[in-house]
């Protein structure tokens, strides 16, 4: 009996010690396992867009913890002109995960520290051996006076959040900000309770399904020489999907506006919805590329030294978004606005916009011409007549339309009617021929 206790006790002490040995060098492998993720996230984010590009400069790491310093290099898309931003990150590497927290390389200096006096703004990156993170900003609020203009800027804390799982294939993103205002000597803006939310699942390349959502309360314009202007309950939701085993997509975007109030005069709510069904996958990720080629190309120098490589990238990007383009109506599609719904004081603006193209058969998929054959779509678009009486730049716009009786009177409302098919747009009895689109 004795000796079975002392073997047990001898077990124990052996699972003991491996546990301790274990938990020792646990941050160790902590650590070079962050290091291996942020390379990866470094070269994820830079290959992703071409707007943003993380540089790091060193990575020290040690045992319990690491350093590193770089650079966050921003390309204004327009101009190709460069902006720097330095930062640094303490990693405190633990037995599960490592916490990554982020700070401005420098002090800050000249307008940004009247912004933030006494608190900077904070990201913090926190990773889990088992392929989960979670990223959280805070940026503090702000109380700023310009003493040369008399201008003053308020902000409120901003928080976001985002919960990332599945290798970086799943996110959940919260982000949350109660509103700002902004005076001057004649105007003064005011934003309230700002809000998003994202659930995201990556499907392939630069595509991701989810559901998003997206809401302000509040955006009121109050100007000295012109009646106060305010928009009340704007949001914006999103749904996408798939379906065919994963190689189609489907969506429905809504954007709602509760309520305008202008001069006196409320009216709302008003809505626009955006529809795309049975998008084609391979083709959609194909346009995607294309078009991230193109915008790519666009942001090079000017003075490139070679402009004719430059020209043929452009020339075959483009090629590559009109093949793309063609895929997706040979294998079928259909997309618009569904509904169309304004309000204004003179009464409603309503209507639809649809166009869908049917699947072809293999053997006609590689005929161009079909293309726009298969073409069929809807319109119809109403709006009071009242609204172009009381608005001369809508009138000068609808009159020639009118003339040509592409636009019809029914009653108080002005009406346009057309169908989309046979390669030429019929509206309201009038045929306009389409030429070839590819």
């Amino acid at each position: 009996m004795e000796q079975g206790e002392r073997n047990l006790k001898k077990r124990w002490m052996a699972v003991g010690a491996a546990a301790l040995m274990i938990g020792a060098a646990a941050p160790w492998g902590v650590g070079l396992y962050t290091q291996q993720q942020w390379q990866g996230v470094e070269a994820g984010v830079n290959n992703a867009q071409n707007v943003f590009r993380l540089e790091t400069r060193n990575y020290d790491r040690g045992y319990m913890n690491a350093t590193m310093n770089g650079s966050i290099v921003f390309t204004a898309p327009e101009s190709g002109e460069q902006h720097s931003f330095e930062f640094q990150a303490r990693v405190s590497h633990g037995v599960t995960g490592s916490l990554m927290d982020f700070t401005s390389a420098e002090d800050l200096n000249g307008r940004a520290s009247q912004f933030f006096p006494d608190e900077k703004p904070r990201l913090t990156l926190q990773t889990n051996l088992w392929g989960t993170a979670t990223v959280e900003m805070t940026v503090p609020e702000t109380d700023v006076i310009d003493e040369a203009t008399g201008e003053t800027l308020t902000t409120a804390r901003a928080y976001g959040r985002a919960d990332i799982s599945s290798a970086g294939a799943d996110m959940e993103i919260l982000v949350t900000w109660p509103g700002m205002t902004l005076s001057g000597q004649d105007v003064q803006f005011t934003l309230t309770d700002f809000e998003m939310e994202n659930s995201l699942e990556h499907l392939t390349g630069d595509l991701w399904l989810g559901d998003a959502r997206m809401t302000l309360a509040g955006i009121q314009i109050d100007s000295a020489d012109q009646p106060s202007v305010t928009f009340e309950g704007l949001s914006i939701t999103s749904d996408t999907d798939v379906s065919d085993d994963g190689e189609r997509l489907n969506g429905l975007s809504s954007i709602q506006l509760e309520k305008v109030a202008a001069g006196g005069t409320e009216y709302g709510p008003h809505e626009v919805q955006i529809l795309f069904e049975s998008l084609d996958v391979t083709n959609l990720e194909q346009l995607s590329s294309a078009i991230s080629e193109m915008q790519q190309a666009a942001m090079t120098p000017a003075g490139d030294p070679d402009p004719q490589a430059l020209m043929q990238q452009q020339m075959e990007a483009f090629q590559r978004v009109n093949e793309a383009l063609v895929g997706l109506a040979t294998e079928g599609f259909r997309f618009g606005l569904p509904k169309i719904d304004l309000s204004t004081p003179e009464g409603p603006i309503r209507g639809e916009l649809m166009i869908s193209h049917p699947e072809l058969d293999a053997k006609d998929k590689g005929q161009n011409l079909l293309v726009m054959q298969g073409l069929v779509g809807n319109l119809d678009i109403s709006m009071p007549v009242e609204l172009m009486d009381q608005n001369p730049s809508l009138a000068m716009q609808v009159a020639p339309l009118i003339k040509q009786g592409m636009v019809i009177q029914e009653g108080d409302r002005l009406r346009m009617v057309g169908t989309l098919g046979d390669m030429a747009l019929t509206i309201n009895d009038k045929v306009l021929p389409l030429p070839p689109m590819f």
